[in-house]
């Protein structure tokens, strides 16, 4: 039975979050050079209308609504569709929350159990409990491909135990374009920001992880039945990162003449910079620009304008690294210190965000980049060079695992005509074949 393959692509979207707005916009293109213009896919989002927002091209491309507690929803999606995509960065860990694990360990294990294909496409590993690593390893156990955009996180999967075929990339955001008519957002927004900004993309990490609870403080609520989590020892922590920044943007303006932009990459970031803005001797030199307001090309544009970037945010500094301008990690989890180590760039310009001196060692590092930008020009272009190419490696590992599954596929010149022949809700699937076209003995991942 002839039939346009459907294909889910679970994300964190409808957050208004850069990072997760250009991995699904960049998983969409990928899926279509890959699966042709015919091929349905469904984006699940938690905000329909903000999705609307980065997914201009909606051409076969439906959004659906979940639900903050997704499980039914996840497994009804799971159930009508062919191919299952993880296309979120934050997959395999709990700096978050469980609940954001599951959300992506879910789909699959129904993946699994309906017989579906399952990716994670271009993922990383963090930090997890030890029950969550078993819950991951059991459950990516069950994926049939597993592609990490870094090498750390592949050897921590292996190390887990997760035994599920690995391959490794880069993020799928490396080689995200700029709209053309989004060239220049910084000036046009900032008249007089030609004179010099430095960008400051802050994340209060002291709010994480979240949890699910019937009822709490209005401002703790991130979306019912879920919240931040809240204490006086993290409220004094807060505080203290708020003031450290504070003093950091004063240092910017008053002795390096530069105006500060507030850079939010999560809606969620604005919290902190709005503190930031109100505290500043000179409110009137910085300016937010946040996701809540922007798409994912725009907040690129304005990360590849800036002076440099001081940056808490993963695809703060992936966005940014198109535009070859300096930057330093302030890190406070695994993702940005292994991308730094990619890069070249660790440890000399990443600052361990939970040291106790931490913002003298990022002030110094300020005062040196912005006396001397090109210290660390080279590094940075040969990291973004190697970045490139691991991250284009994605859509081929993608056309490779469809091809094998005997779906057909488009990629470049390469056209096969048949495109899907399975009938619908059939739970075998075709055996991989090897390099010489005949079925693989290897065992499904996870049986």
């Amino acid at each position: 039975m002839n039939r346009s393959p459907r294909v889910l692509l679970v994300g964190y979207n409808g957050a208004d979050n850069t990072g997760a707005e250009a991995r699904v916009v960049a998983a969409i293109k990928d899926v279509r050079a890959v699966m042709g213009p015919r091929a349905l896919i469904t984006v699940p989002t938690l905000n329909v209308e903000k999705t609307h927002r980065y997914i201009q091209d909606a051409s076969n491309v439906s959004l659906v609504q979940i639900p903050i507690v997704y499980f039914m929803a996840m497994r009804k999606l799971v159930h009508e569709h062919d191919l299952i995509l993880l296309v979120e960065g934050s997959v395999y860990m709990d700096s978050w929350s469980s609940l954001l694990l599951w959300y992506f360990l879910w789909p699959t294990r129904l993946a699994h159990a309906y017989g579906k294909p399952c990716v994670a496409y271009a993922v990383d590993v963090g930090s997890a409990s030890p029950a969550n690593q078993g819950h991951i390893r059991r459950e990516a156990n069950k994926t049939d491909l597993i592609i990490t955009r870094t090498h750390v996180a592949a050897e921590t999967l292996r190390r887990w135990g997760v035994t599920a075929p690995i391959e490794t990339t880069a993020d799928l955001a490396v080689d995200f374009p700029i709209d053309p008519k989004d060239d220049g957002v910084l000036p046009a927004e900032w008249p007089g920001s030609d004179r010099g900004v430095v960008g400051m993309s802050m994340v209060d990490f002291y709010r994480f992880p979240v949890v699910v609870r019937p009822w709490g403080p209005r401002s703790d609520v991130y979306s019912w039945p879920v919240y931040f989590t809240d204490s006086p020892e993290q409220r004094h922590h807060s505080e203290a990162l708020t003031a450290e920044y504070v003093a950091t943007a004063d240092r910017l303006i008053d002795e390096h003449g530069r105006r500060v932009a507030l850079v939010c990459m999560e809606e969620l970031d604005e919290v902190i910079a709005h503190r930031v803005q109100a505290s500043v001797r000179h409110p009137d030199q910085t300016r937010i620009f946040s996701a809540r307001d922007h798409n994912a090309s725009q907040m690129t544009s304005v990360v590849r304008s800036l002076d440099l970037l001081i940056t808490a945010r993963y695809h703060g500094s992936v966005l940014a690294l198109g535009g070859l301008r300096p930057q330093i990690a302030f890190g406070h989890d695994l993702r940005l210190k292994t991308l730094y180590q990619e890069l070249g760039l660790y440890p000399e310009f990443f600052i361990e965000a939970h040291e106790a001196d931490r913002f003298e060692r990022l002030n110094r590092e300020v005062d040196r980049l912005l006396a001397r930008p090109d210290d660390h020009l080279e590094k940075l272009r040969l990291g973004y060079q190697d970045q490139l190419a691991r991250a284009r490696r994605n859509r081929d590992l993608l056309a490779q695992f469809v091809s094998q599954h005997g779906w057909g596929f488009r990629h470049g010149r390469r056209d096969l005509s048949h495109w899907w022949h399975r009938i619908p809700g059939h739970t075998d699937r075709q055996a991989p074949h090897g390099s010489d076209g005949q079925p693989a003995d290897r065992p499904r991942a996870g049986t």
